[in-house]
């Protein structure tokens, strides 16, 4: 196994991620912030963050894919989220869950950040994920 997930006991439990995460291999694969568009750049959900989340970790899979990794090779996901607010949680994860099987994404996620931000480079973009993951 290349990366190993967990988190040790006196860690904030319970979270929809795991802790810690740690990746034995020698080529590291760095995917860019991913949106909700279509490789043609057709906006795939507008206004609605479950579909996005949905759509920018399946375009996430596609850059790892190019790679030769997939989600069982991540060490880390990070979220940008517009407008943030603790309440949109429930669409956040909806997103999450909605896609998971379909993209190989075991959950609890690997380790995360989700981080609110004012806006992103356009107006109706309201979430970006980006990826690390490692391979022998």
């Amino acid at each position: 196994m290349t990366v190993q997930y967990f988190t040790p006991e006196g860690m904030l439990q319970p979270t929809p991620y795991h802790h810690v995460a740690v990746g034995t291999g020698t080529r590291h694969v760095h995917v860019s912030g991913q949106i909700a568009r279509r490789a043609d750049g057709t906006p795939v959900a507008p206004g609605d963050l479950a579909g996005q989340v949905a759509q920018a970790l399946r375009n996430t899979l596609v850059g790892l894919a190019g790679a030769g990794a997939s989600f069982t090779d991540v060490l880390r996901l990070t979220f940008y989220v517009t407008r943030w607010s603790p309440d949109r949680i429930g669409d956040f994860m909806a997103g999450v869950e909605a896609v998971a099987e379909e993209i190989g994404l075991r959950l609890p996620l690997p380790p995360a950040s989700l981080i609110g931000v004012d806006y992103l480079f356009e107006p109706d973009v309201l979430v970006e994920v980006e990826a690390t993951a490692i391979l022998d």
